[in-house]
């Protein structure tokens, strides 16, 4: 796959930015990455306007790897899942899942209704055999380096069996995209000690420890940024909640940094002296860095960027895409599913 051509459809009107962001986003990648194509669905009109804006930058030779797919509608940031999915089959959401679904292309990007593109993507794609429903991956930073999470969103409410699941697809995820044979997996608790928990989680406790994954027990919240796993499983409820709370005090913590330094003469020169190491801080613990949510348990390769994704952030959505379409994910979820189903009938 690494010498094969991918091909990337990115929904060019979601999010909050829409073109503004995707359009850059993808020049960058065209420039760093020789062998990806990109396939834009969106307004033709407004997606060539901005196409010129940046090709007067860069060079003609992405013209043969960039693609506009004109759409007549999109998907509204508040829009209910199940008006997008019956009364918009002409979105530039739609159309870039389709793309994957009719083989055009590889995988699929959008900064879009969050609701609405996994509705979407489930309807259009449907679910790996084996796997009941899908699940919201991402990668967070921790002291080693990064953990993922799952499920950030997905699935408000989640039985034992539907986490084992997703303890599943989150190891063949980190196997693939980190080199990891044999990631080590745990449970997000309010405590290590196996008294601790509602039953879901002690249950699900349970399937886990009689299953061949890497299973190390309960971790706590603030176990996952100190890179106690791998992978930390929890329903899309917690999940959610921890990862948006995770946003505020990154964004607090930049906030008083910022208005520490900006004190007095004094307090600024000494911002002045620690620059590079602030601005090496800000980059491991940068949002950005980490933005791409894969929506795993689909018969196809989608991500989700987040809705205020800027340029970078979306590019670095569009590059966990090429991963994983490298490393073929949804194929190694089945592999992965199908031998430790094997091994728990034989057990």
């Amino acid at each position: 796959m690494n010498n094969k051509t991918i091909t990337i459809s990115l929904d060019g009107m979601g999010g909050d930015f829409g073109p503004d962001s995707v359009i850059p986003a993808a020049f960058d990648i065209l420039e760093r990455y020789p062998y990806v194509k990109l396939i834009i669905t969106g307004d033709e009109t407004v997606l060539k306007n901005k196409l010129n804006e940046y090709q007067s930058h860069s060079s003609e030779k992405y013209q043969s790897r960039i693609v506009i797919q004109h759409t007549t509608q999109k998907v509204g940031s508040n829009e209910a899942p199940s008006v997008a999915l019956r009364g918009k089959k002409d979105s530039s959401m739609r159309v870039a899942i389709n793309l994957v679904k009719e083989g055009q292309a590889d995988a699929c990007v959008s900064a879009g209704n969050t609701g609405a593109l996994m509705a979407t993507a489930r309807f259009v794609l449907k679910m790996l055999p084996g796997i009941d429903r899908p699940a919201i991956c991402s990668a967070i930073p921790t002291v080693s380096g990064h953990t993922h999470v799952l499920d950030l969103g997905a699935n408000v409410e989640t039985s034992p069996e539907g986490l084992y699941e997703f303890a599943v697809m989150g190891s063949a995820l980190v196997s693939a995209l980190d080199s990891k044979k044999n990631p080590t997996v745990a449970l997000l608790n309010i405590g290590e000690e196996d008294i601790k928990g509602n039953e879901t989680v002690k249950e699900a406790a349970k399937i886990l420890t009689q299953s061949d994954l890497n299973f190390v027990g309960y971790v706590e919240g603030d176990g996952i940024y100190m890179g106690d796993a791998d992978i930390v499983v929890c329903d899309g409820f917690v999940g959610n909640v921890m990862l948006k709370a995770s946003e505020g005090v990154a964004k607090l913590f930049s906030h008083y940094m910022k208005q520490s330094f900006m004190k007095n003469l004094l307090t600024k020169i000494m911002g002045l002296a620690v620059k590079p190491v602030l601005k090496s801080l800000r980059k491991n613990i940068d949002p950005r860095e980490y933005n791409g949510a894969s929506f795993l348990g689909l018969q196809g390769i989608v991500i989700k960027s987040h809705g205020g994704a800027d340029a970078y952030s979306f590019a670095r959505a569009i590059e966990v895409a090429i991963q994983e379409v490298k490393q073929n994910v949804p194929l190694r979820i089945t592999d992965i599913l199908e031998m430790h189903l094997v091994e728990r009938q034989a057990g």
